[in-house]
């Protein structure tokens, strides 16, 4: 027993510390550092020198460290900002969507997979990752032109979007066939849940909120520590009713998440707890996920499904930046502004891998396309500070990239 506790730590030990370099490296090349983390758990797990290996540790931990993850991205996601977002960003994040999402699916029906790995397929190919596009935004400076502001608004729609629409496929696959009263039932266990959480987050969350912060005033015994485990069991509440609803528990930690950020917590009481759940879930929990995911990689991809691998990388690659560039038409975006916002969009990131990694665990896909599924995440996150800086020069060139601030005095 002793012995089997001392390799679960000796274990932890060496994924955070390969993740922790891994992932300081790839910053500093300008990559998101789940990037480093995942190249650590391939080079140091099984799929090359297989110095590190699955353990039910490490398994609670990802699990762990996925729904944090999701916690956190939800934090990131203002409801308000969102439904302010103009006609320009929702129709380029629908575009983003929709034309990925067909040629996905069309791309898993035409290789013979299930129906339930089809629409997983699809959604991969629609995810997007807003933490990627505002740190690269962030490193170019941009953050004050128009294409920044359509692109992030874009991405948060399209981040939302991709979730509610795994809810769609999770309660599909629940099902396990087309049985018109089964998949009825699910969906409205769904739909039971988001109505239930809007409730909880409207109401109820706020008034909480309210009586925690009177009790700090009054008492002083509620400090920011009591805050952070108070919305911690908030975001398990909402985890909880996700799986009671036949949903992953990342949808509840996701909605958690949003309702947390528009419950006008006391500033320095939400900073701190915004700031606990990152650390956790950056510092500790999803460095293990990503390393983890790394593990399950097969190289044989390259031999057995090369053809298959690039086809979806086309697919994915151009799916995301013509839907972009095309639904960007209609708007007052130039046509080369619409074509840099597509690039922008391109990167899945995290949300890619957290959907390969559910339909992997729920037997809907095979190793062989999880590990396409990662490929394409790494590669199309990979491009986006090349091909947006490279698009961004198109722009000065042609002296159309505009700034907000001259937009608005003119």
């Amino acid at each position: 027993m002793v012995e089997a506790v001392n390799i679960d730590i000796l274990s932890l030990l060496l994924v955070l510390t390969v993740a922790w370099i891994f992932g300081g490296v790839a910053e500093r090349f300008g990559y998101p550092t789940m990037m480093g983390e995942l190249f650590a758990g391939i080079v140091f797990g099984p799929p090359l020198l297989g110095l590190l290996h699955p353990s039910e540790l490490l398994t609670v931990l990802a699990e762990l460290g996925v729904f944090l993850l999701m916690v956190f991205v939800g934090m990131e996601v203002d409801l308000r900002e969102l439904f302010r977002l103009g006609p320009q960003s929702l129709l380029i994040a629908f575009g983003a969507f929709v034309i990925p999402f067909g040629l996905g699916y069309g791309a898993g029906i035409a290789l013979d997979v299930s129906v339930g790995a089809a629409l997983f397929l699809g959604l991969a190919m629609a995810a997007t990752s807003l933490a990627t596009k505002s740190r690269i935004l962030a490193d170019l400076e941009l953050l004050d032109t128009r294409i920044a502001n359509v692109l992030l608004g874009g991405a948060l729609a399209s981040d939302v979007g991709v979730l509610v629409a795994f809810a769609g496929v999770d309660s599909y696959v629940t099902a396990g066939a087309f049985d018109a009263t089964e998949i009825g039932l699910i969906l409205g266990k769904a739909l039971a849940f988001f109505v239930i959480t809007l409730l909880l987050g409207y109401r109820f969350l706020p008034v909480a909120w309210h009586h925690i912060e009177r009790q700090r005033e009054r008492y002083g015994f509620v400090d920011r520590t009591t805050a952070f485990t108070f919305a911690l069991l908030v975001s398990m509440l909402f985890a909880y009713l996700a799986t009671l609803a036949e949903l992953h528990m990342i949808i509840g930690g996701f909605m958690a998440g949003m309702f947390l950020r528009q419950a006008d917590v006391e500033p320095d009481l939400y900073e701190h707890m915004h700031t606990v759940i990152y650390d956790l879930a950056m510092g500790l929990f999803a460095p293990v996920f990503f390393v983890t995911v790394g593990f399950d990689i097969t190289f044989g991809v390259f031999s057995d499904s090369l053809g298959v691998l690039i086809a979806l990388v086309a697919i994915a690659f151009l799916g995301k930046i013509v839907g972009s560039w095309l639904f960007s038409l209609p708007t007052s975006l130039t046509s080369r502004e619409g074509l840099v916002v597509g690039f922008g969009m391109n990167g899945r990131g995290t949300v890619e891998i957290i959907i390969a990694t559910v339909a992997l665990e729920a037997g809907v896909i095979d190793t062989q396309m999880f590990s396409i599924l990662v490929f394409i995440a790494i590669f199309t996150t990979a491009l986006v500070p090349v091909t947006v800086t490279w698009g961004v020069r198109l722009l000065e060139r042609a002296d159309e990239l505009v700034y907000v601030d001259a937009v608005s005095s003119d």
